[in-house]
């Protein structure tokens, strides 16, 4: 194929461990991040968005031979650009308009001055738009789910038409900061209009939430309630305390705070037919143990009962729910007072209050039938309104009356200011806002919240991507100044608000993404559903209850639907259509058609990125492959698209590794494609496998080079693979049948672990003996014939490779030395036996036991010659320990060490030498 184009940098290459380790970093950071604004699910990180999108519109310097006519220069201007994507995704200056200026620079240079508009069909939460509007760029996204497009918009939209303006609140401004900036007045106006809203709920509801009576050993008095501990209870299934509701209880422990450890003990009166709690900080390492398993039971029962000790199994528990006879039993109460946080016993009082409570409405949307991620049907809760509390539905309610309220008070205090033109818009705006943090007041605000001992707090509802039953749950005092107060979850969204609004207007807007009219010209950056692996719509419908009735009139068409769309959603969901197979079907034939419409108007200039992530994975005879994976690359495929690289972004540290052979390793894969050339012709299989071995062998080396952590390797290596796949319009197999693009990556897989096979030709023979025998057997022993046999193969001797210190051969038996058996004094530089495996080992050792600084000084010694066939070895044996060995620890080690190698190798640098026995680190 002819190219007619300049290449982008991330055709080429980019730094990837900065993209990852701020990705990792951004994981953490909760106080100001955009995505506290409103919950959504599986989204990407802003940092390697803000870097994807650079690298897309930024020129690689080989296409400027002109202007860089040596490899050196390309390489020197490379570094010059990677430097600035390092310091762009770097947390702190996400908002730091020196650092946003300099990249903006550069996509000006490279794109004649003429920005293109950045286009994401399937926008979800935000983050690519959000990334292209701060990179100055015309921002527009688009997504099925109204929920989803609400959040884009309150990100995108709303904070650029009303960016650096004055709040227009009654009272003194909070100018304090030097001005306003950015969203920075509408946060603050969002902020004082939630707290007028918060103090008008508490004067209405705030009976529901009563003080506790503090007991003389903590003083007397009263004290806020930070939570009520809740149970859910059935009868008891012995006949003889059938009129006895007994409690569901996971974990009886309410603390493991240091210093103030609390557990729950039940208090059992048969006579009286009664059960009660007691709290204790005290008790035995066997009665802590106990209380972990509250009234859970095994042996085919799910509880047991505390009055009779009868079991209580599921299907009892299912039976007694179904027909109304579950119920709630208050275990305990937490208290704030000065010093911290107390238990104490629950109160009828409380217990009354609570259920006197009487919402005016309940929501009635019917949960999901998918029992894989919605359980609480099973259980009688069919609808989302039965996942709260009376007391919960009362103040939700409540907010929502308070939110029309409001909007009146707004516009009345606009046109006593009179700066705002449109009082509506702006009144519209900041209601938006109120009514996000009423729906995310629901996350926490619900009967499936669990209190979590460790922290001592309540844990909110969206933990992971599904609605689970939750047995005891956690009731947040609404009104407490803690999580689940509303004046906290809106404190904790505006600090994310005042930094919104850097670059120009956005837009975003809900469509299906298969007929989607892109902006002319439109650079395609996309984060599409990932096979089955959330439900989003069945999700939303949570949130979609409350944003529906507080926001159907600012937004009718948007919140016009009672559920957020399902059959048009492109997610592979089993039981929307008649199984596995059919479901499949389904994604394949409209992500193609998504793809395909992105093909058809998207500009040539650019080169298109779309992210995805793994899950399902499987074994053949031929290689690993992922069934998602493998099936959207074929929608990539059949739409048009030609796969030019793959890059692994990672949210996770570069040593963690999940499933050691599942190739479900990185968090997501970066696929950089290209329109396939219409003149496009076909290749026989053998062809195929002949440009692979031709074309796979030079990538994977400069991916080795880059340091591309072995984990990351079998995705890295698909984007060349691929690239020789796509770029033809078929590969034929031998029945003139196109190969799938499942066949396709089982050969891309088997071409990488060849690769790494011919690495062991590059050792001394023996680290050869040792890798051959580490793959037979690990650290086990073996039969010394064996060994012999082996060895002799190799030229060497057993005796040879214990001379070495890296085997231990006695009794008929052979073993390889483990790293902390190795001569704990082992210098390379004195070393008259030196071995590859035992630099390797070594090496390990000193950065697991005494950090990088000291690896560092060991690879100094080492020396660089020597330092990459080091490296080469530690790709190999991860390669073996992940699909051979499947010895997941193993395999962590090797990976950690090639994830650190840079820093290594860079730290290394600053060492100087001054003999053989000192070494001191340079001023640099």
């Amino acid at each position: 194929m002819t190219q007619a184009y300049k290449k982008k940098l991330i055709e080429v290459a980019i730094p990837l461990e900065a993209i990852n380790a701020a990705s990792a970093r951004e994981k953490s950071i909760r106080h100001g991040h955009p995505s506290t604004l409103h919950l959504w699910w599986a989204r990407r990180p802003l940092a390697a968005c803000r870097a994807v999108l650079f690298a897309q519109l930024v020129d690689d310097p080989s296409s400027h031979p002109d202007e860089f006519p040596t490899e050196e220069a390309v390489e020197a201007e490379r570094k010059r650009l990677f430097q600035i994507i390092e310091e762009l995704v770097k947390w702190e200056n996400s908002t730091n308009e020196e650092v946003l200026e300099r990249a903006r620079a550069e996509i000006r240079r490279s794109c004649g001055g003429k920005l293109p508009p950045v286009y994401d069909p399937f926008s979800g939460g935000g983050s690519i738009p959000l990334e292209a509007q701060r990179l100055g760029l015309p921002a527009h996204g688009s997504d099925l789910n109204p929920v989803a497009v609400m959040i884009g918009k309150a990100m995108i939209e709303i904070p650029a038409r009303f960016k650096n303006m004055m709040p227009v609140h009654p009272g003194e401004p909070d100018a304090g900061h030097g001005g306003y900036r950015n969203a920075q007045g509408l946060a603050e106006d969002v902020q004082f209009y939630g707290e007028w809203m918060r103090k008008h709920a508490e004067e209405r509801i705030g009976h529901l939430y009563p003080k506790v009576n503090l007991p003389a050993e903590y003083g007397g008095g009263e004290a806020t309630v930070v939570a009520w501990i809740w149970a859910r209870t059935v009868p008891s299934p012995d006949p003889a305390f059938s009129d006895v509701q007994v409690p569901l209880v996971s974990n009886f422990i309410l603390s493991t705070k240091k210093g103030s450890e609390a557990r729950l003990v039940p208090v059992v009166d048969r006579t009286n037919r009664t059960i009660a709690f007691n709290i204790r900080h005290d008790g035995t390492q066997e009665d802590w143990k106990a209380a972990k398993s509250g009234t859970k039971a095994g042996a085919g029962s799910n509880f047991r009962c505390l009055i009779s000790d009868t079991a209580i199994t599921a299907e009892y528990v299912r039976k007694q729910a179904s027909s109304g006879k579950m119920q709630e039993m208050l275990l305990a109460i937490v208290a704030q007072r000065k010093g911290g946080r107390i238990f104490l016993q629950s109160d009828h009082k409380h217990e009354a209050t609570a259920h006197s409570a009487e919402p005016s409405w309940v929501p009635d949307q019917k949960i999901s039938p998918d029992r894989r991620a919605f359980t609480p049907p099973d259980f009688g809760m069919h609808t989302f309104g039965d996942l709260y509390t009376a007391r919960q539905l009362v103040a939700l309610n409540t907010f929502s009356e308070l939110l029309e309220e409001v909007r009146e008070v707004i516009k009345s205090d606009i046109q006593e200011n009179g700066a705002v033109p449109d009082r509506q818009a702006y009144a519209d705006a900041v209601t938006v806002y109120l009514a996000l943090a009423i729906s995310k007041l629901s996350d926490t605000q619900n009967s499936l919240v669990s209190w979590k001992p460790s922290m001592v707090q309540v844990i909110h509802l969206f933990t992971r991507q599904a609605i689970p039953i939750v047995w005891d749950f956690a009731e947040p005092n609404l009104f407490s100044k803690s999580a689940g107060d509303f004046g906290v979850t809106l404190a904790n969204m505006m600090r994310a608000l005042g930094n919104l609004g850097h670059g120009e207007q956005g837009w975003l807007r809900q469509h299906d993404a298969q007929t989607a009219k892109y902006p002319e010209g439109a650079v395609l950056s996309s984060d599409p559903p990932y096979y089955d692996n959330v439900g989003y719509s069945d999700l939303s419908d949570f949130f979609l209850t409350w944003l529906r009735r507080n926001l159907r009139k600012t937004y009718p068409d948007l919140f016009s639907t009672l559920s957020a769309p399902k059959t048009e959603e492109l997610i592979a969901a089993p039981y929307r259509h008649g199984g596995k197979d059919k479901a499949e079907e389904f994604f394949l034939s409209g992500m193609r058609k998504a793809i395909a419409n992105a093909v058809s108007q998207v500009s040539d200039e650019y080169p298109a990125s779309i992210y995805y992530a793994f899950k399902q994975s499987e074994m053949t005879a031929d290689g690993l492959s992922s069934t998602g994976w493998a099936t959207f690359l074929q929608a990539v495929f059949e739409a048009g698209f030609s796969v030019v690289g793959t890059w692994p972004v990672r949210t996770e540290l570069a040593n963690r590794i999940r499933g050691i052979g599942a190739n479900a390793l990185a968090n997501s894969v970066v696929l950089v494609c290209r329109k396939r050339d219409a003149t496009a012709g076909t290749i026989t299989r053998a062809e195929f496998v002949r440009a692979l071995k031709r074309e796979l062998p030079p990538a994977i080396a400069e991916l080795q080079a880059a340091n591309v952590s072995p984990a990351d390797m079998p995705q890295s290596a698909i984007g060349p693979g691929m690239g020789v796949f796509s770029r033809y319009r078929a590969v034929l197999e031998a029945d003139d049948s196109p190969m799938t693009v499942k066949a396709a990556l089982q050969l891309i897989n088997a071409q990488l672990d060849e690769f790494l096979n011919d690495l062991h030709g590059e050792f001394d023979a023996d680290t050869r003996f040792t890798a051959t025998w580490f793959q037979q057997n690990g650290f086990d022993k073996g039969e010394y014939g064996i060994a012999n046999s082996i060895a002799t193969a190799r030229g060497i001797s057993v005796e040879s490779v214990k001379h070495a210190g890296i085997i231990e051969s006695s009794a008929g038996k052979v073993r390889i030395l483990k790293r902390n058996e190795l001569d704990p004094d082992w210098d390379p530089e004195t070393d008259d036996h030196f071995t590859i495996w035992e630099a390797c080992q070594h090496l390990i050792r000193t950065l697991e036991n005494d950090g990088e600084y000291a690896a560092a000084e060991l690879l100094k010694k080492i020396g660089s010659e020597r330092a990459e066939t080091v490296k080469d070895l530690a790709y190999y044996l991860y390669d073996v320990c992940g699909n051979k060995r499947q010895d997941a620890k193993e395999a962590t080690s090797y990976n950690g060490l090639i994830a650190v190698w840079t820093d290594l190798t860079r730290l290394a640098a600053t060492i100087h030498v001054t003999d053989k026995n000192r070494q001191t680190r340079m001023d640099i």
